[in-house]
């Protein structure tokens, strides 16, 4: 990708169009993909903002997956993350919406049900119908965090994706002491109890089903006597509540069978905020190309390779320990 250049304002829809049908080799393809995410995000770079959406990288094929188990019951949560706890951006807040998958023995998977959607079209469709998809914003992806509890046995997993590299580590799984609280509220007309505890620097308050006996919930929320069918943190930065439910799925748990970058919760929360502070430089220094960003009047953009400081935290805020 060497000698591209990228205006804050980003090439015309036409001319996106025209490169990616004209591109027949699958790493030509997997380039034209990568434009399309790093010009989306040069105009919030510019400003000083990151939108995280907007960090995601459109991939041209879908990687080849190990079947793991198949699923009992799924169950869908809207995910909501404050992006700007400054309130400085227009919109605070994105969203997706995420698929918890429970198998058989304590397995299940946390992941993006959007990123399931753009899989089924890549899988399905030409080079010409991914192009049209992608200048028709099918091909927006959510969030490439995903999480199996019990995988393997007793261990958590979290996988995700981080520019064009796959990344993953284990964990025990973790024990959180939950206090149990007396308030009470209704969730897809399920009566829900709630409780609440610290983790990973802070504390969320939760409301789970007794009438669901399952011990598990959004992300790597779990332990109490009955599915987590809602939670949020003490800021209300971080949400997730059930909005589906279906208990005949026949859709398999599985995980991508990639070549995993393997490390540990501290090295990928390093690798995650090198990406998300300073996107250009990492693409460089992991890939090698190179990329000029030009403002609109076809100048270098200054400082599109100065690191920024998010407007928001992770999840675990304690990830700098």
């Amino acid at each position: 990708m060497s000698n591209d250049y990228f205006h804050r304002d980003g090439r015309s829809r036409a001319n996106f169009a025209a490169s990616i049908r004209n591109n027949k080799n699958s790493n030509d393809m997997k380039k034209i993909f990568l434009i399309l995410a790093l010009v989306a995000v040069t105009a919030t770079i510019a400003s000083g903002k990151i939108r995280r959406r907007q960090m995601s990288i459109f991939q041209a094929s879908v990687p080849e997956t190990e079947t793991l188990a198949p699923e009992n019951m799924e169950f869908v949560y809207n995910y909501r993350c404050c992006v700007d706890t400054t309130h400085s951006l227009t919109e605070d807040f994105d969203s997706d919406n995420m698929l918890l998958q429970i198998g058989p023995d304590g397995l299940s998977k946390f992941s993006s049900y959007k990123n399931l959607t753009v899989d089924s079209i890549l899988m399905r469709s030409t080079h010409e119908q991914i192009a049209e998809a992608a200048i028709e914003g099918k091909l927006s992806t959510g969030e490439f965090m995903t999480i199996y509890k019990n995988y393997p046995t007793g261990r958590l997993t979290h996988t995700e994706k981080i520019c064009q590299d796959w990344f993953r580590y284990e964990e025990d799984m973790p024990t959180l002491d939950w206090e149990l609280t007396d308030s009470v509220t209704t969730v897809l007309g399920y009566e829900c109890l709630s409780a609440r505890c610290k983790f990973h620097g802070r504390e969320w308050t939760v409301f789970y089903t007794e009438d669901i006996p399952l011990m598990d919930g959004p992300w790597k929320l779990h332990g109490l006597p009955g599915l987590i069918m809602k939670a949020s943190d003490e800021n209300g930065h971080y949400t997730f509540e059930c909005i589906g439910i279906k208990s005949k799925a026949d859709r398999p748990i599985t995980i991508y069978k990639v070549p995993f970058n393997k490390t540990d919760r501290k090295g990928y929360y390093d690798t995650k905020h090198q990406w998300d502070t300073n996107t250009y430089a990492y693409y460089e220094a992991t890939t090698g190309e190179h990329v000029t960003v030009l403002d609109a009047n076809g100048n270098p953009l200054a400082g599109a390779y100065d690191p920024i400081e998010l407007s928001y935290d992770y999840l675990e805020l304690d990830w700098r320990k």
